[in-house]
């Protein structure tokens, strides 16, 4: 069978999501066309002649840009089989039917992807998450990885950045994650040598470091340094980051300095707040406190911590948000913060733990299908106001230093701040939209 496999957006990063389901259909005997269309148009020829047309929905993003590309997709070939698989695909089923997808498949879809494209009927999204004997993907057909976020040091100079995953799902059930939906606390662990076999074929293709895309690196301590000390033994010269949560960077503190010394370069922790009633409304597992901590544990152990938020809540106040971007400076973070995460603002998706709270009940709307959320709005105007201004001085590609960024929107909120001077740190140059 001729199939095509779609993403339209991932990161940054060249799909990890394309690579893995092309290797399992090649090894089936079916013709994979990958197509990205974060680095590229849609050609209509692959499409007119495929007969499994196959979206992958990684997140909230790629979600919604994919529905207009579905739409076209379905215009020039009305007979393909239609598919959509990944963590937004089970998510957002009802609305996905209504675009066309015939079979929708859930994050881990390699095997289903192949019985469908073999004729046999796929398995429908379940909540038991299934258990594959995973393959090195096969990353043959899609964009070079110098056309992807690179990797900018301190020095002006920049890194060619592969990337991959050691582990899938997750297994802490924060109320706010879309993973939570999907995998309800499961993970599994790819095999060593498959996370080895991938590393070395971007190796190859240039990459000089990796970034993991797990959603919690240490979710399995034992695993993730078999993976870092075989990754420094193999390729002593490839960097590498990873995102790991501020409850396992305490809770593993013994690691760190491996991770150091086998070339991390920095590591990204949801931490979300730094109130610890938003904190336990979103069960993040860890404390203001820990925060702080895990910031002193990553700087005594030669780790750049990279910090994410959502900095705006139905619980966020005025004076909460003074108090965040207070607490990034004392910690000497400003530089190690994206500027969109200023300005990030949360999102309430189909399913989401969230919906549990009486209080996220009480202020959203109707769910929205054109932006894929039950939109919110806080009671007290000021913040909505604020968050609209950050976000506008922020946005995802904001020309400006982070450090100017941040002192306009400490002039935004009305806040006094000190900002210490420091050096600059390694960063990916696409930062994280989700």
């Amino acid at each position: 069978m001729n199939v095509v496999l779609v993403s339209t957006y991932d990161l940054g990063r060249q799909p990890f999501g394309l690579a893995s389901p092309a290797a399992w259909l090649r090894r089936a005997g079916h013709e994979v066309q990958a197509i990205d269309l974060s680095r590229g148009p849609l050609s209509n020829d692959p499409v007119a002649a495929a007969d499994l047309i196959a979206f992958y929905l990684p997140m909230h993003t790629a979600t919604r840009l994919a529905m207009p590309v579905i739409d076209r997709v379905r215009g020039i070939n009305p007979v393909a089989v239609m598919c959509a698989y990944g963590l937004y695909a089970p998510l957002n089923a009802d609305l996905l039917r209504q675009h066309g997808i015939a079979v929708v498949l859930g994050p881990e879809a390699e095997e289903d992807l192949v019985d469908l494209a073999s004729g046999v009927s796929a398995t429908p999204a379940l909540k038991t998450i299934a258990r594959l004997a995973f393959i090195q993907p096969d990353r043959a057909g899609l964009p070079s990885l110098d056309r992807y976020a690179s990797l900018q040091m301190p020095d002006g100079s920049s890194k060619i950045v592969g990337a991959t995953d050691a582990t899938r799902g997750c297994k802490h059930r924060c109320r706010h994650c879309p993973i939570v939906p999907v995998y309800d606390g499961q993970f599994r662990a790819v095999p060593v040598d498959v996370v080895l076999a991938d590393i070395r074929a971007q190796v190859e293709q240039g990459a000089t470091h990796i970034s993991f895309g797990d959603p919690d690196f240490l979710n399995g301590p034992t695993h993730a340094r078999r993976i870092v000390e075989a990754l420094h033994r193999q390729f002593p010269s490839v960097t590498y980051d990873a995102i790991i949560k501020v409850e396992h960077l305490v809770a593993h503190r013994e690691l760190l300095p491996l991770l150091s010394a086998s070339g991390c370069l920095f590591i990204t922790s949801a931490v979300e707040a730094v109130d610890d009633e938003v904190l336990a409304k979103l069960e993040k597992g860890h404390t203001r406190a820990d925060f702080i901590l895990a910031a002193k544990l990553c700087r005594e152990a030669g780790l750049t911590l990279v910090p994410t938020f959502v900095a705006f809540s139905p619980w966020t106040t005025i004076d909460g948000y003074m108090d965040l971007l207070r607490i990034v400076a004392d910690l000497d973070l400003v530089a190690n913060v994206a500027p969109v995460q200023w300005g990030i603002r949360l999102l309430v998706t189909w399913e989401s733990r969230l919906l549990e709270l009486p209080d996220i009940r009480a202020v959203i709307g109707a769910f929205d299908a054109n932006t894929l959320t039950y939109p919110w709005t806080h009671r007290d105007p000021r913040v909505d106001l604020l968050q609209q201004q950050v976000m506008a001085l922020a946005g995802v590609r904001a020309a400006r230093s982070r450090d100017a960024i941040f002192a306009t929107v400490c002039e935004l909120a009305q806040v006094n701040v000190f900002l210490p001077s420091r050096s600059a740190i390694p960063y990916i140059n696409e930062p994280w939209y989700c």
